[in-house]
């Protein structure tokens, strides 16, 4: 009996070195188990506010732009003169000048001359071909006259009208010809004619100046733009890979613009061309603008400005209840993303698929079971079927 009593002894002992000697060689990880929630992924990205519609006042003519008396905040009403501009005065003719642009006028009055009298030609044989017609369309009705005669009657009218149209129009154009010759020899014009105002095409407050001082302009030089600072967009620069994922509609939130609390936002447009941007690294990117409207409380935009920065993220994806791993647990292995499950005392690689991804949180759409204890931070000594000992936080 004291013999059995030994062997037993042994027996315990031999198993309980073992243990120990394949505990000592297990690697002590940390996990934690995969649990259902909700989860929401956003894209970030920075831009700018501006006005909605912007309208530039611009120079109607060349001239000297007299001293624009409104200045930026103002607020102008529609048809108000916000600015004049002093036309250039031409440059008198030499005489070779004014004797060549005398004979174009001279040429000019001739032609309108001789136009006018092959339209009154032109108008003669419209009346002589009309007072044809007429017989002609009296005698086809009594029958005195072949169908073929009475077209040709016709046809010779229409044609005639034709003619006396074709003639006014060159009366018209020798006309103007004539009206141009005889400008070039005016008087040259010069302060006595007044300057031209420049109206504002719309009510609105002047966003910028862009020329407040008097100076020479030419015709369509902006000088201001007006616009309502209360009806803001937000363009929103995005790399067009994730734009790609933004669709109309979706909640934006607007940070870095100065204030405490983030502006809430709806995604209006995705603009359809993008644009190359180098980044801070010297990388050349393809970028694209989202367009953000307000949303929330209604004058909550009130604070921001034209131009001014802000950072923004916009959600492009939300499961309510999603099977949720940490993103430190999540890596990229031969055969894309995957992650170390803990089964019976060893760590098993689990390819999986990937759903929706947050700062901390990603959602596993298939290769995990709920409730599976995975591994936190995987180091590259991990491998498949290696004996761990997991240690839950």
């Amino acid at each position: 009996m004291r013999r059995w009593m030994v062997l037993g002894a042994m027996v315990a002992l031999a198993l309980a070195g073992a243990a120990a000697v394949l505990g000592r060689g297990a690697a002590e990880v940390e996990v934690r188990r995969a649990t259902r929630g909700p989860i929401a992924e956003w894209v970030e990205g920075t831009g700018k506010a501006r006005v909605r519609e912007r309208h530039a006042v611009s120079a109607p003519v060349t001239g000297a732009l007299e001293r624009v008396e409104v200045h930026a905040g103002d607020t102008v009403r529609a048809g108000a003169v916000v600015a004049r501009v002093l036309p250039l005065t031409p440059t008198p003719l030499d005489p070779r000048a004014r004797s060549e642009a005398r004979a174009r006028a001279a040429a000019a009055t001739a032609a309108e001359a001789q136009a006018e009298a092959a339209l009154r030609r032109a108008r003669v044989v419209e009346a002589d071909a009309a007072r044809t017609l007429a017989r002609a369309r009296a005698l086809l009705a009594a029958s005195a006259m072949a169908a073929s005669e009475h077209d040709a009657a016709e046809a010779t009218a229409r044609a005639a009208r034709e003619e006396v149209d074709a003639a006014q129009a060159t009366v018209g154009r020798v006309r103007a010809e004539r009206i141009a010759a005889e400008a070039v020899l005016a008087a040259p014009r010069g302060a006595a004619g007044g300057a031209v105002p420049v109206a504002s095409p719309v009510a609105g407050v002047v966003l910028r100046v862009a020329q407040e001082s008097p100076g020479p302009v030419l015709a369509g030089t902006p000088v201001l733009e007006l616009g309502d600072p209360r009806d803001l967009e937000v363009a929103l620069e995005l790399l067009t890979e994730q734009a790609s994922r933004v669709r109309p509609g979706a909640e934006v939130e607007l940070t870095a613009w100065g204030g405490d609390a983030p502006l809430a936002g709806r995604v209006r447009r995705v603009e359809p061309s993008a644009f190359t941007k180098v980044s801070a690294l010297g990388v050349e990117e393809q970028r694209v603008n989202v367009l953000v409207d307000p949303a929330g409380a209604a004058g909550a935009w009130a604070p921001l400005g034209d131009g001014w920065r802000v950072e923004g993220r916009v959600e492009v994806a939300r499961r309510p209840d999603a099977l949720l791993v940490p993103a430190s647990s999540v890596f990229r292995g031969d055969r894309g993303w995957a992650v170390y499950a803990v089964e019976g005392g060893r760590a098993r690689l689990c390819p999986v698929r990937l759903g929706a991804m947050a700062a901390t949180e990603v959602e596993i759409a298939e290769g995990l079971a709920e409730g599976a204890p995975v591994v936190l931070r995987p180091t590259g000594a991990l491998r498949d079927g290696v004996r761990v000992r997991a240690r839950e936080p």
